[in-house]
């Protein structure tokens, strides 16, 4: 049962669970074992710490692996929305930047043999998060293994690794990437090329795709990740005290989708299910300043 959690699920649930176990220790009351006027009493005293929709919201996710159905009661519900109402959950931005700002900073570091590792990794890294719109934690699952060039046209990436939206009888990740001929300096194939390259005497054992660029050249982790996007944005001119790294994916799949992609396309190419109303209700923002393929519709804002 605890393997259904992921890693980063489990960590933010056992914060909130000794949370409550503190709480029912002070009371004298079971915490296997609460009824409903106690775990709103108990989630009353996180929202007056000042606590957030999202946050009170996790701890009541959390309780209910500890206590099961009672926290589908009508009056917790109700609470949950009087939060909601009171301290409503609101997206970090309304509106997104372009991709061709990034394109065009990232087309000044050219050629990539000429490019150090810190730089060459960055760039690379950023055009992947660019052209597919998946998670950094997608991308951080890459290996070596499962990159081929299927043909002289483009790079094709399996990623058979669990990610967040993974469940039974679902597709994985199946990435693309096109050889952008127009421009070959923002082309995310030729920078893998040479990434592979320029670390293959640095990367010893290890089979995931990006590597630490100082030694000793390790896997990476997503936080990590995180940070050389972040570092390319606001190197680029992108506001980072408003855009973060998983930027990325609105300000894609919102040009995707201002450039004729079909809707289909983009759910296919960023992760989400045929019927998923994420992108309509999330992703899709208006550009600050204001191709049948995904990966090219992005590039493509750049000629």
């Amino acid at each position: 049962m605890l393997a259904s959690l992921s890693d980063n699920t489990y960590k933010q649930y056992n914060s909130c669970i000794k949370a409550w176990i503190e709480y029912c220790k002070n009371h004298q009351y079971n915490f296997m074992k609460a009824s409903v006027p106690i775990i709103i009493h108990f989630l009353t005293g996180i929202f007056e710490k000042g606590a957030r929709y999202g946050t009170i919201n996790s701890h009541k996710s959390a309780l209910s692996l500890l206590l099961g159905d009672v926290l589908d009661d009508d009056r917790i519900k109700r609470f949950m929305k009087g939060v909601f109402r009171l301290r409503p959950t609101k997206p970090k931005y309304n509106m997104t930047w372009d991709p061709n700002i990034v394109l065009n900073y990232l087309a000044g570091k050219w050629p990539n043999v000429d490019l150090d590792l810190k730089i060459l990794s960055k760039k690379t890294l950023t055009l992947l998060a660019l052209v597919t719109a998946h998670r950094v934690q997608t991308l951080s699952l890459i290996k070596l293994s499962n990159i081929s060039i299927q043909s002289p046209t483009e790079i094709t990436i399996k990623i058979p690794d669990l990610i967040k939206t993974s469940k039974p009888n679902s597709y994985q990740p199946y990435l693309r990437l096109p050889f952008y001929d127009s421009r070959p300096e923002i082309c995310p194939a030729r920078c893998i090329q040479e990434y592979i390259s320029k670390t293959q005497t640095l990367r010893k054992n290890h089979d995931y795709l990006f590597i630490s660029y100082r030694r000793p050249h390790s896997k990476v982790t997503s936080q990590t990740l995180s940070h050389w996007i972040k570092d390319t944005l606001q190197c680029s001119g992108v506001n980072t005290d408003i855009f973060t790294a998983h930027s990325t994916r609105h300000a894609a799949t919102s040009t995707a989708n201002r450039s004729g992609v079909n809707i289909d396309i983009i759910r296919k190419t960023a992760g989400w299910s045929d019927s998923s109303s994420v992108f309509a209700k999330f992703y899709n923002k208006e550009i600050i300043s204001v191709a049948n393929r995904f990966a090219e519709s992005i590039l493509d804002t750049c000629l």
